[in-house]
């Protein structure tokens, strides 16, 4: 099972928050891709919206990739041969095979956060949409627990690929942060499960 794949296990290890350094400098390897990693312009959000974007983030970040993504630049979400993969390259550059399989335009927030266009392709039934559909069913059982949203964001995976620990990382810290400023603390994960869309589980793959 993918490391990122959503699970009712409460977070024990928690990746401390790295010193201020408003301009990056004497900072080398992790460090520094930690400071670069840290979100920003985090504001308050609606519920639904903090769901959202977790929900997308979380499907990004269980796909495979050996890159940094960088804010701003579109990356690409194919489903192939029973796993996620994030690219570079877009649909129209690959194969009739590896089109069929693509999930949607993935764009890094400058909060850490995700957001997906979905394929104008991906139809009900389909393979890539199937994924999804299970993706989200997970998503939703890892919300079934009395433990609150801050409790169950992935802060540290030790056995994830070093790009995803590290955007893990940031996600959490990012709707961390936007819970706190929402005063939305506390609230049991149980209780934003039944904020979730029951009729369309591929809406989420939108920001509200």
């Amino acid at each position: 099972m993918n490391d990122l794949e959503p699970r009712r296990k409460r977070a024990t290890d928690v990746a401390p928050k790295a010193a201020g350094n408003p301009e990056g400098k004497g900072l080398n390897g992790f460090m520094l891709d930690w400071y670069r990693s840290e979100p920003r312009g985090l504001v308050a959000k609606p519920q639904r919206q903090v769901l959202a974007e977790f929900f997308t983030s979380m499907l990004v970040l269980s796909a495979q990739f050996k890159y940094k993504p960088a804010v701003g630049v579109a990356n690409y979400l194919y489903w192939m041969n029973g796993d996620w993969s994030l690219s570079l390259i877009a649909p129209d550059q690959w194969s009739e095979e590896r089109q069929s399989g693509f999930a949607g335009t993935c764009v890094l927030q400058r909060d850490m956060t995700w957001t997906i266009e979905p394929s104008g392709e991906l139809s009900a039934g389909s393979p890539v949409a199937e994924a999804i559909g299970r993706f989200y069913d997970a998503f939703a059982e890892s919300l079934d627990t009395d433990l609150t949203l801050e409790e169950i964001l992935p802060f540290y995976a030790g056995r994830m690929p070093y790009y995803q620990r590290l955007y893990a990382s940031a996600l959490s810290r990012s709707i961390r942060g936007a819970v706190i400023l929402g005063d939305q603390t506390n609230i049991r994960a149980r209780d934003w499960q039944l904020l979730l869309p029951r009729l369309e589980r591929v809406m989420l793959l939108r920001r509200d």
